[in-house]
C-alpha cells in the first residue's frame, strides 16, 4: 500500500482566527482526541506556529488540514494567509502531509445534512460529537462578533471534509 492509499489515522485540523486559532485532533473519523482554542496577543503568527509545532509533536498527526485561502477572492487577511502558509511549511518540515480545503468544499460536504450556514454546520458537528456540544455558541446576530469557540467547529468541519474527500 503506498502513501496515497494509506487511510488517514489522525488529523490535526486548524482554523485560524484574528486572535489565534481553533484546532481539533480527530482519529479514525469518529474519535475526538483533543480540541481547543489557542490565543496569541503579540507576534501572532510566530506564537501560533510555536503552539502548532507543540500540537504536532504531542499528537503526531498523519495529516495537518487547513482552509485553502490561497485562491483569489479569499476573505482571509494577509496575516492569516501567511499563517496558513507557515502551517503548511511546518507540516512539510515535520514530514507530515498537509491538506488544504476550500470553504466551498466544506459547505458541499455538509449539504447532505441540510447544513449550509456556518452555524448549521457547527450544529451538525455538535450532534456528531456530543463531547463538544457544550462549546457550541449561540447563533450569531448581525451586530455580534464571531465567538472564538466557532473556530473549534471550523477546524472540525475542515477535518471531516478531508475525510469525506479522501
Amino acid at each position: 500500500m503506498n502513501e496515497a492509499e494509506t487511510p488517514l489515522k489522525r488529523i490535526l485540523a486548524i482554523d485560524p482566527t484574528s486572535k489565534g486559532f481553533g484546532y481539533i485532533v480527530l482519529e479514525d473519523s469518529d474519535f475526538l482526541v483533543d480540541w481547543g482554542i489557542k490565543e496569541a496577543r503579540d507576534n501572532k503568527n510566530t506564537r501560533c506556529l510555536k503552539q502548532i509545532r507543540y500540537l504536532i509533536e504531542l499528537y503526531q498527526p498523519h495529516v495537518v488540514a487547513v482552509e485553502d485561502c490561497s485562491k483569489h477572492g479569499t476573505r482571509r487577511s494577509e496575516r492569516v494567509r501567511d499563517l496558513v502558509a507557515g502551517i503548511i511549511k511546518l507540516a512539510e518540515e515535520q514530514g507530515i502531509r498537509s491538506r488544504q480545503v476550500l470553504r466551498q468544499k466544506v459547505r458541499q460536504a455538509f449539504e447532505s445534512f441540510g447544513a449550509t450556514t456556518k452555524h448549521e454546520i457547527a450544529q451538525a458537528i455538535a450532534r456528531r460529537f456530543p463531547e463538544i456540544a457544550d462549546r457550541l455558541p449561540p447563533k450569531r446576530r448581525p451586530y455580534m462578533s464571531e465567538d472564538a469557540r466557532m473556530a473549534i467547529f471550523g477546524a472540525a468541519a475542515i477535518a471531516l471534509t478531508v475525510l469525506t474527500t479522501v
